[in-house]
């Protein structure tokens, strides 16, 4: 049987790209109420996501840039979602 690696949707922007990668690594997941990304503080799903920065960055970006964009958008994102803490 013929098997064939499925390759990432294309994308439109670097961190379009890094927040793909993190959900798909399991770093990330979105809130089911809201849809705001939500850190999950797994260090073996952030560094999953970084080894497959490392291997397979994007067309014509560097391994050092793509790692730079996955750590710039953990940076961003919290653990808990804005508005769930609002309705507190």
């Amino acid at each position: 049987m013929l098997m064939t690696k499925e390759r990432r949707p294309a994308i439109r922007t670097l961190r379009g790209w890094a927040i793909g990668v993190l959900q798909e690594a399991g770093a990330i997941h979105e809130c089911e109420e809201h849809g705001w990304a939500r850190d999950r503080a797994d260090p073996h799903a952030r560094e999953r996501a970084l080894d497959i920065a490392r291997r397979e960055p994007p067309d014509r970006i560097s391994p050092e840039a793509a790692l730079a964009e996955i750590r710039d958008v953990l940076d961003s994102i919290g653990d808990t979602c804005p508005e769930c803490a609002a309705d507190d």
